[in-house]
This record gives C-alpha cells, structure tokens and sequence, in this order.
C-alpha cells in the first residue's frame, strides 16, 4: 500500500504507509479528534477576546490585565492543542 506510485499516492485522501489496515481507523480518529480540538480552541479563544475586548471597552479592566488575559488567550490554545500529543492508537 505504501508502495504505490506518486499519482496515486496524491490523488488519495489518505495514504498508508504500512501494510496494516488498522491504522487508517486511527487516523481517522485523530483527525477527528484534531477537528474537535480546532473548534474548541476557535471557540475560547473568540470568547475570551470578545470578554476581554467588552470589559476593556467600558474601562472595567486595567489595560495591563487586558494585554495578560490576551497572552494567556494564547497560552490556552496552545495548551489545548498539545492535547493530542498523548493520542494513543487502539
């Protein structure tokens, strides 16, 4: 399966590169798994800007701890995304 020519092996939507069928069901798992991840990310990330950007809007928070609720907007995403470092395969 691996073996196969170039064409064929970009004109597939996944490519194996073993002989083991089983692992075209794991990563189908993680690509689901990393779409959910995506969306949760967009989600909070959109959420706590839009709190952090209202709340600045109407001087109810110090522009200092604006800019550390950004940064940390960030660090959250990150975190999140590193998540699927611990994927394990069935």
């Amino acid at each position: 399966m691996g073996t196969g020519r170039t064409r064929r092996i970009e004109a597939g939507d996944l490519t194996l590169v073993r002989g083991d069928l089983r692992v075209a069901a794991d990563a189908i798992r993680l690509s689901r798994r990393t779409l959910a991840t995506i969306k949760a990310n967009l989600f909070w990330a959109f959420a706590l800007q839009h709190r952090g950007d209202s709340a600045r809007r109407t001087r109810l928070l110090n522009p200092m701890i604006a800019g550390a609720a950004m940064a940390f907007s960030s660090v959250f995403v990150v975190a999140n995304s590193l998540r699927l470092r611990t994927f394990a395969p069935l």
